[in-house]
Order: structure tokens, then sequence, then C-alpha cells
């Protein structure tokens, strides 16, 4: 078994990966609990980290809505879900799903997906019928689109259906 870290050895772990990658203030927190750093240690840590700009939620938030909207496409809902579980504040949320999210690409990706999905269900160039239209609605609820906008496409799948990607 590892010896638990010393809170010295503790921060130098932490700033070697926040200088790697984003992290949040819940991750480094609960990375400090599973080393055995909890309480006003871990909390001096994190604000120690914070005061140094190693983390920032908000830049944190901006990466992670970026990342999982460009590669990952991710709709807004299953972001802001995902946030939520790493216990980012809404308002930096809202301002990095408005920084980072532009709604012309936000369909893009979901006119994408659901060609993509049809060639799944071995659907092809048909107007999708009412089990298939099922699958791409359910589909792309997963991926954290918002039902209005999914809806709206599934309805007119001329918009979507015969695309190259450049509408």
């Amino acid at each position: 078994p590892m010896n638990p870290l010393t809170p010295e050895r503790a921060l130098a772990r932490l700033q070697d990966l926040c200088a790697r990658s984003e992290q949040c203030t819940s991750e480094a927190m609960e990375k400090l609990r599973r080393w055995g750093i909890a309480g006003h240690k871990a909390e001096t840590i994190v604000q120690h980290l914070v005061d140094t700009r190693f983390i920032d939620d908000s830049r944190y938030a901006r990466a992670f809505v970026s990342d999982k909207y460009r590669y990952a496409r991710w709709g807004r809902i299953k972001i802001i879900q995902a946030l939520r579980l790493k216990r980012i504040d809404r308002d930096l949320i809202d301002e990095a799903l408005a920084e980072e999210i532009d709604d012309e690409t936000y369909i893009a990706n979901l006119c994408a997906l659901l060609r993509a999905k049809c060639r799944t269900i071995g659907m092809a160039e048909t107007e999708p019928d009412h089990i298939a239209r099922q699958k791409l609605i359910r589909f792309a609820a997963g991926r954290g689109y918002e039902p209005s906008l999914i809806m709206e496409l599934v309805r007119d799948p001329d918009y979507w259906m015969d695309s190259d990607g450049t509408d």
C-alpha cells in the first residue's frame, strides 16, 4: 500500500497535472481525498492552485465545452449535466456555452450525427418511418441535444438527409 502523500508532495503532483491538462476544483479535491489529504489541508492546497492560476473553473468549463462539442459532438444538455457533476457553477457553464458553441455548427453536428445513425440502422436515402424516427430521437437525446431541436430536424429529413455537411 502506498504511503499517504505529504501536502507538499500532493501540491507538486497537482501542479504537474494542472500544467498538462485542465483540472477543476472538484477534481483536485477528489484527487487529494484519494491521496489521503482532506479538510483544511486540501482546501488550502486547492486555494493555492486557484490563486496561482493552475486551476480556473471558468477556463476548465470553456475547455470542456469546446472539447465535448467539437470532438465528441455532445449536445448542450449532456455538457451541462457533465459540468454540473463536476460542481462547476451554473454561471460559468452558461458563459462557456455562449463562448464556445455557435448555433450553425451545433445544428450541423446534429445533422451529421443523424445521417450517421441512419446508416447504422440501415435506413438509407428514404424517409424515416415511425420506428426509425424513434431510434433517431432516442439517439440524439442520448447525445444531449434539446428535444425541440431533435423533433424539428427529425420531422424535416430533407434538411439533413441529403446534406453533404456544408449546410
